[in-house]
C-alpha cells in the first residue's frame, strides 16, 4: 500500500493541446464556464469543483481542448475569477503559465445594474472603469453607477 505522501493521483486527465483555467474559487467554476460559452462549446472540457488546494483550501478547474483564449475572454476570466492562472498546453507540455489580470475597463460583458441607464434602453454596449481591482468594482462610463461583484449580471 502507498503511503498518502508518496502517491499522486491526476483527477482530472491530461490534456494534448488547450487551456487550463486553474485556481477558480470553486463557487464560480459554473459562472466561468457559462460566461466563456463553454457550455456550448463542442470540443472536449472537463471541470472539477470543490478540488483540495494548499494554498486556496478548495478550488475549481477547468480544462478545454484545442481552445486558447483571446484577451476579451481572458478579462471576462479575470472578471469572475481573478485568482485563476491559465495553463496554456502544446502536446502534452506547459508551454504558457500566467495569472490573469483584472483589466482597467470591462466592455461589452456586464449589465449596468441602473435600469435608467441609457446602455439598458439604447443599443450601446456597456463600458466599465473598474475602480477596485482586489474587490472588483466597476463604475458605469453612461451613468457612473458603481456596481461590485455580487451584483454583476454577465450578458
Amino acid at each position: 500500500m502507498e503511503s498518502k505522501k508518496t502517491r499522486k493521483e491526476l483527477i482530472v486527465s491530461a490534456l494534448e493541446n488547450g487551456t487550463v483555467i486553474d485556481h477558480i474559487p470553486s463557487k464560480n467554476v459554473f459562472q466561468v464556464i457559462k460566461i466563456l460559452g463553454l457550455d456550448s462549446f463542442d470540443n472536449q472540457i472537463l471541470f472539477g469543483t470543490n478540488l483540495d488546494s494548499r494554498r486556496y483550501g478548495k478550488k475549481g478547474i477547468i480544462k478545454v481542448k484545442n481552445k486558447f483564449f483571446e484577451k476579451e475572454e481572458i478579462n471576462k476570466i479575470a472578471i469572475a475569477a481573478p485568482s485563476a492562472t491559465l495553463i496554456v498546453i502544446r502536446d502534452f507540455e506547459i508551454i504558457e503559465k500566467k495569472a490573469v489580470e483584472v483589466p482597467e475597463v470591462v466592455d461589452k460583458f456586464i449589465k449596468c445594474i441602473n435600469p435608467n441607464c441609457v446602455t439598458n434602453h439604447e443599443n450601446i454596449p456597456t463600458r466599465f472603469a473598474v475602480i477596485d481591482k482586489d474587490a472588483i468594482k466597476l463604475q458605469c462610463h453612461y451613468c457612473e453607477k458603481t456596481t461590485s461583484k455580487e451584483n454583476f449580471i454577465f450578458i
